[in-house]
């Protein structure tokens, strides 16, 4: 199945200068943004309160949240559970010690504050139970938040060592500019929106990175094999090529995998909602830095037929040998 044709000719190449621009203020809008803002780091990362509360009938997410914020329960997470007459309710330590005038993250102070959760709500719904209650303190959040940094790191190092030992090392360079150019514009949006950054997102983050690289792989693949073929390889004629000849391709995945990131969003439940706009994002940008970026740094690199084709030995060499 081809949406483009195999030998179209779209000079990609012609507009290296405005798509490089583009993306370094992208990226600059991104840094300044995670410099100034930062991330809104969620209950998974901060430590907080989980309560679990049933309801005699499926409840509503915005008439509980209201009924929490009139009582001093601030910035509220309240999330149904899909099937069920449940709801979970995460409240930040901060939020949470605020709300009743509590502080720290001492045990019997959290399960002051759950009670407090579940009375508020019984003040609107007298049939209200309460299921469960369980708390994240502030040392295991931080130590929660600094293995999600760790393990992004490895992920890309990883990523590094296997595009070094494929390919030539200016391949190697363009994927790892276009791995960071990709990974930071994502975090960069949620600086901006300030949108909550948990666990699922995280996993979406890395997710994000190995869809992203799996993309330049294909279109490296591409190039080196051009090169390698063509009497006469000119650096942009070839990439120009191997981004025409790989478009269907690169254009039927991100389709086909944001429709269903797009599917899981409006139907999964808001549980889901990070992980799946994540996913529509990365796809977007890293789609377009596999065309608009990651060729041009390789050009501007200056790969050419040389580079990738094997070394011959010496003659007088081989003459000797035995």
């Amino acid at each position: 199945m081809e949406i483009f044709n195999h030998d179209s000719k779209i000079d990609f190449l012609r507009l290296r200068t405005i798509s490089i621009g583009v993306s370094i203020v992208l990226l600059l809008i991104s840094l300044g943004a995670l410099a100034t803002r930062g991330l809104n780091y969620a209950l998974d990362f901060t430590g907080g309160v989980l309560v679990e509360a049933a309801y005699p009938a499926p409840p509503e997410a915005n008439a509980i949240r209201d009924t929490l914020e009139a009582a001093g329960f601030h910035n509220a997470q309240v999330t149904p559970y899909l099937g069920t007459n449940d709801v979970a309710i995460r409240l930040q330590l901060g939020e949470a010690g605020a709300a009743k005038g509590e502080a720290g993250d001492d045990l019997k102070k959290m399960n002051q504050i759950a009670d407090n959760v579940i009375a508020t709500l019984k003040a609107k719904d007298a049939d209200v139970t309460k299921k469960s209650a369980s708390f994240v303190s502030a040392s295991v959040g931080e130590e929660l938040k600094s293995d999600g940094i760790v393990a992004v790191i490895f992920v890309i190092i990883g990523i590094m060592i296997y595009i070094g030992i494929r390919f030539e090392w200016r391949f190697a360079i363009a994927a790892i500019a276009s791995e960071f150019h990709d990974t930071i514009i994502v975090l960069g949006f949620y600086a901006l929106t300030h949108r909550e950054f948990d666990v699922n997102v995280l996993a979406s983050v890395l997710a994000v990175v190995g869809y992203s690289i799996n993309d330049k792989v294909v279109v490296f693949d591409r190039v080196r094999e051009l090169f390698r073929s063509a009497r006469r390889a000119e650096p942009v004629e070839i990439l120009n090529k191997a981004i025409n000849s790989t478009l269907s391709r690169t254009i039927i995945t991100a389709l086909f995998t944001a429709i269903t990131m797009i599917a899981l969003y409006l139907f999964g439940g808001s549980a889901v909602h990070g992980f799946a706009l994540t996913m529509v994002i990365g796809i977007v940008v890293g789609t377009l830095s596999s065309i608009f970026f990651a060729n041009p740094i390789l050009y501007w690199l200056g790969v050419s037929k040389k580079d990738l084709m094997p070394v011959a030995r010496d003659n007088s060499e081989l003459a000797r040998r035995p």
